[in-house]
Order: C-alpha cells, then structure tokens, then sequence
C-alpha cells in the first residue's frame, strides 16, 4: 500500500487572528533574547569595549594613547551603546530562527530549499565584511589618522578621540562592512526571483563600479584608504555574484537539455 505523499505546503488555513497571535508569540520570544543578551553584554561591556579598542590601541606607539570622554555621563552610555550592539548580535540566531519559524509554513518544499544557502550565507557575509573591518581597514585608517600627530607651528598636535566618537567610528565601520557584503544575497535573490539577468547586471558594470566607490565614501570616513578598502571588494563581490549567476544558467542549460 502506497503511502500518502508529503504535502509540498503546509495544508493548514488559519484565520488571520491565529497568524497575529503567532507573531506577536515570535516577536515576544525575539524580544525576550535581546534583553537577556542585553543583561549579558552589559556585565561585560568592559571588556566587549576592550575588544573593540584593539585597533586605536595598536595603532598607537606602544604605551601612548588615551581615551577622553568630555561629558560626565559619556562613559555611561558608551557602555549601554556597547551593550547594545553586542547583544543585537548575540541574539541574532534566534531573532532570525522566530522569524524563519513564522515564514517557512507558508513556503513549499522547493522554496524552502531554495532559500536555505541565503539564510546561511547572509550572517557569513556578514561576519566577514565585520572582520575585514576589525581586522585590517580600521588598524590601516587609523594609523593613517594618528600620522597627523606631531609639531604644528611651534605646537604639539595630538590625537584625543573620545570614547563615544570611537564607538560610533568603529559601529559605523562594522555596520557598513557588514551590510555592504550582503551584496551577492542581494543581486543573488533579485536573479532567482526573475527580475534581473546576468546579462543585465553584466551591461551595468561600469555603472556598479561608480556605484561601489560612491557608497564607499557615503558609508566609510573620508579618507582614500577607508573608501579603497571597501569599494574593491564590492566589486570582487559584484564579479563573484555573476560568476554564480553563470554556473545557475550553465546547470539550467543543463537540465533542460536532459528533460
């Protein structure tokens, strides 16, 4: 006796209160993981601090270098912000795991599958657009910030950066290293869902190139080295996005050619 085939979807038809009231279960639940990751952080926000103060600190000499703050409540919220931001990451997995639970019922089968390289592509990207960063384009600005240090007219110019300036430089590098490496989810979704080819995208290559190097001077501080170090990789990103668009057409060709 044959058994029944596995519905392709679920075959479920709440009514539109039922889905409400999932939701707001899902947000609760998303909610909840960020205050405990909140809590969390902030008993460490020292030392996640430290972490981020790497760079500024190896950029100096060795020895030299101090942080200021210039308002008495400063360092109180510089630690909140750093709480803050680490625990939008520490809950992260599970903020998107309420999310995929609230969507996935509604998919089939093939587009669940279809979606799973770019749920575990994007916090990959992601991360390592942060690490390219921490790692090498914040050490490489700021050494090039602290080369202003020295004598001017007969007075000693020194570098203070305060603590909340540094915070939001070194959010912003993140941020935007990481949102920008999204760039091949972005392109590689677009194509899936039909509405741009790689043929098109291949016509738009010099105008991504401008477009990569002026997102770079929106989204990095003003300085040649920062914009470099993010507008070439958006366009190796860019080439790589096409060179997968090639290999999906060729296994397209592909299956057609054996139907």
């Amino acid at each position: 006796m044959n058994k029944p085939a596995a519905p392709d979807i679920d075959d479920s038809k709440a009514p539109l209160i039922e889905h409400l009231i999932e939701l707001r279960q899902r947000l609760l639940w998303a909610v909840v993981a960020l205050v405990i990751a909140f809590v969390f952080s902030l008993f460490y926000a020292d030392e996640i601090f430290g972490i981020l103060v790497v760079p500024l600190t190896d950029a100096f000499p060795a020895g030299e270098g101090t942080l200021i703050y210039t308002k008495l409540y400063e360092a109180f919220f510089v630690e909140i912000k750093v709480a803050m931001f680490a625990a939008f990451f520490l809950a992260f997995p599970i903020i998107s795991n309420q999310l995929w639970a609230f969507v996935a019922p509604g998919l089939y089968a093939s587009e669940k599958k279809a979606f799973l390289p770019f749920l575990i592509a994007t916090p990959l990207l992601f991360t390592a657009g942060a690490a390219l960063a921490y790692y090498i384009v914040m050490p490489t600005a700021f050494r090039f910030f602290l080369g202003f240090e020295g004598e001017v007219g007969g007075l000693t110019q020194e570098a203070l950066p305060a603590m909340g300036d540094y915070l939001s430089l070194v959010m912003q590098f993140i941020l935007a290293f990481g949102v920008c490496f999204q760039l091949p989810v972005l392109l590689l979704l677009l194509n899936r869902a039909g509405l741009v080819t790689r043929q098109q995208l291949k016509g738009l290559r010099r105008y991504m190139v401008v477009a990569a190097f002026a997102l770079a001077a929106i989204l990095t501080p003003p300085d040649v080295v920062s914009q470099l170090m993010l507008g070439i990789p958006l366009i190796l990103l860019y080439e790589v996005s096409l060179a997968i668009m090639w290999f999906g057409d060729r296994r397209k060709s592909a299956t057609k050619e054996a139907d």
